[in-house]
């Protein structure tokens, strides 16, 4: 039997996206819910998605029997986890076909329109993947703690142990670092109590002023700006010489650091062809086998793979 509709869904950590198209491509709906990191919240994450396609299909005025003629791609913030993903691929779900992404996956067969190509998408946190036409090779994603180089929640922690440091006479003080300690009424004990409950978002919050002060030339601004912009390099030549794809950067932290990445690495990139939402339609669309995070230590079971 095949699909008569297909709905993709972008599953962030701060906004779950739908979309619902029939098979000739026409948009019926969109909808959007809450956060949706599946590695962080399974359960909330599921209901949320769901419930992006269920406001879909009452927006189109489809039936309940249409769930069961649909195939639904979903993109998680957090299915590069291998037992994650697993677990939603076992989750009951009404539909007649169903795939189990990553965001950054979806992200980058948006981004490429399905062909080869590779993204590092750089916002509160920091993923990349480059796509072969078969495989995906994934490089971060594994959180605040461990990982996000090259993010604005990384910048966001530079900045306030720099201001710190500044505050208690290590480092010289500049307008960039005064900002950030009188945020806490200069009291680093104040800094202190904040950091125990901060979220990486919470962190990130302070890079467009690290931004900010840094395309005045703020003497404290302008090297962590420069030493992100580094990481991200680091992150995109891996990318670019895995695959030799290539590549879009992309995120919210994408437009104000491109201007401080190296002129060789400015002229690689490449605009995006279109968004996560429709790569997760491209998803839902086709069947050609591709398989995910080929850098996994123990191989993906044959209905662990993707279709596209």
């Amino acid at each position: 039997m095949q699909p008569e509709y297909f709905v993709g869904i972008d599953a962030g950590g701060t906004q779950c996206r739908a979309r619902l198209t029939d098979n000739q491509g026409n948009v019926l709906a969109n909808s959007s819910t809450g956060a949706a990191n599946i590695f962080s919240d399974f359960r909330g994450a599921i209901a949320a998605a769901l419930s992006a396609v269920e406001n879909c299909f009452n927006i189109a005025e489809l039936s309940a029997g249409s769930r069961q003629k649909t195939s639904a791609a979903f993109g998680f913030a957090g299915a590069n986890v291998t037992r994650i993903r697993r677990q939603a691929l076992d989750w009951p779900m009404p539909f007649l076909q169903r795939h189990i992404a990553s965001d950054v996956e979806i992200a980058c067969l948006g981004a490429h329109a399905g062909g080869p190509g590779a993204v590092l998408i750089v916002g509160t946190g920091s993923q990349g993947t480059a796509y072969d036409g078969q495989r995906f090779h994934p490089v971060g994603g594994w959180g605040f703690a461990l990982s996000d180089g090259g993010s604005g929640a990384q910048l966001g922690r530079s900045a306030l142990r720099l201001a710190l440091r500044c505050h208690e006479g290590l480092s010289a003080p500049s307008p960039l670092t005064d900002i950030i300690m009188a945020h806490f009424d200069n009291s680093p004990e104040t800094m202190l109590q904040w950091t125990l409950s901060a979220t990486p978002a919470q962190w990130g919050a302070f890079s467009p002023c690290v931004f900010e002060h840094a395309a005045r030339q703020d003497s404290n601004a302008l090297p962590l700006v420069c030493r992100l912009a580094a990481d991200i390099e680091q992150h995109l030549s891996f990318l670019v010489n895995s695959s030799q794809a290539k590549v879009c950067l992309m995120g919210g932290i994408a437009q104000p650091v491109t201007p401080y990445l190296s002129p060789k690495l400015q002229q690689q990139l490449v605009s995006p062809q279109g968004d996560a939402l429709q790569g997760a339609l491209l998803l839902a669309a086709h069947n050609q086998t591709i398989v995910v995070n080929s850098t996994q230590r123990h191989p993906y079971k044959k209905d662990d793979r993707l279709k596209l």
